[in-house]
Formats: structure tokens, sequence, C-alpha cells
């Protein structure tokens, strides 16, 4: 399977100043506040999908006593109005783009993506019109920055803690494991037991074509979808964006 890291975007995001780490945090906090109230439980040893959350406040370098308060408040049952929604569009040159979203008010958050979508040469559309060219997987990062993990070892230990494949970034200095929807958490806490350092465990859009961009004549439209991509997300209601631009 063709891997499609997105680590290299969460990594500059780590080293940014610290309003951008304040955005981060913004943003992991909404999907805490709604795992919790849909599961029903602030206890990570029962509630599978909170672990996974935490792991990933932890990698971005979150405060282990900021995440203590917001699972306190969280557990004290503070009300919150977030829904998850989703936004499908075309980027410039067709790019299909996948935008996941928690909000309290749909109809700004939609004003907003519509509004990134014009402004950079790309056009939001109706649902279903770019989701049929993803598939959902499951997909836990490792972290092999220092690169001493022996890639035939991990390749046995990650199938049996239920993988179905992997791929090894080394410019990232991490390796992406695949796994079926909803089953990178179990696959992660399998790995890290195995002592491996699990940097996020979670569902992503995998496409399964891929676009480019390529020469002087596309330049502009390079810059274009870098400032779209950049929009999305720096917007504190998206959580996550997918797309096929290779």
């Amino acid at each position: 399977m063709a891997g499609h890291s997105k680590w290299s975007t969460i990594k500059r995001k780590k080293g940014e100043k610290d309003n951008a780490r304040a955005k981060i945090f913004t943003k992991i906090s909404r999907e805490i506040l709604v795992c919790i109230r849909e599961n029903g439980s602030a206890d990570p040893n029962v509630n599978y999908r909170l672990r996974d959350l935490i792991a990933k406040a932890k990698s971005n370098n979150i405060p282990g006593d900021n995440i203590d308060r917001l699972l306190k408040k969280a557990g004290g049952g503070e009300k919150n109005d977030y829904e998850s929604c989703t936004y499908e569009g075309y980027g410039p040159a067709g790019i299909a783009v996948l935008v996941s979203c928690l909000t309290d008010n749909r109809n700004r958050t939609a004003g907003e993506m519509r509004h990134y979508f014009d402004k950079c040469g790309g056009n939001l559309g109706t649902s279903g019109c770019v989701s049929f060219m993803f598939n959902e997987k499951g997909v836990a990062v490792i972290d092999n920055e220092d690169g001493d993990i022996d890639l035939e070892t991990f390749m046995e230990h990650a199938i049996e803690a239920g993988a179905d494949d992997y791929t090894f970034h080394e410019e990232d200095g991490v390796i992406e494991v695949y796994t079926a929807p909803n089953a990178a958490g179990e696959t992660g806490a399998a790995l890290t037991e195995r002592g491996y350092k699990v940097l996020s465990a979670q569902n992503e859009q995998l496409p399964s074509t891929y676009t480019a961009l390529d020469g002087d004549t596309q330049e502009e439209q390079v810059k274009k979808m870098t400032l779209l991509l950049e929009l999305l997300e720096d917007n504190d209601d998206v959580q996550n964006v997918w797309h096929n631009w290779s």
C-alpha cells in the first residue's frame, strides 16, 4: 500500500510558536470532549478512543497538567455542543479534498469552508462528490526518528498486533501502520507493549489515486493548494484534512 504521510506537517506544527501549539490543543480538546460525551467515560482504560487522543496530545507536546484539567472538566459533565461534519470539495486542478470538522455552528463553518475553497481556485462540493476516492483505514504512527527499529522484526510484531500493512517514511522518521477501521488503537496498544513509541492512532482517509502538480505551468496552482491547506489547518473547527495531492 502506498503511504500518505502527514507526519512532516505535524512535526512542523509541533515546532512552531506558542500560538500554533495553542491551536493544536484547542482542536484536540474538542476531540476529547466529544469523545467522552459520546462514549460516556473519562477513563482511558475503558475508553480506548480517549486513550488514543491522550497519546496524540502528548505527542504534540501538550503538558500533562493541561490534559488532566481537561479530563476533569469533561468528566464533570461540562456541556458542549460540538458536532462532527465533513466537507468535500476540489482544490486547484481538481485535487480532491476531505475536511473533517467539529463545530458548534454549522452555518459559520460551512461559510468559512466555502470561502477558503473559492479563494484558492477550488470549489466546495456536495456530500459524496469526492469521498468515493478515499478508503477509510486505521493508521498508527510509530516513532523511528533515531532509525534504530529493525524492520523485519517490526513487521512480525505489527502483523501479530493486527496490522494489514505498513510504510516506512525515512524522511519523516516514522513508520505508518495500517489496520482495519477503528482497530488502530488496539494495534497501537499492542505495539506499545512491545516497547515501540506510538505517536498517534486514529482512522484516516487514504486516497485511491493521486493528482500531481508538476512543472512551471502549475506553479500558481501549487501556491493556491498550499494556501488552501494552510487556511484549513489554521481553522479551529477543522480536525483533519485529507487530499490526493501527490
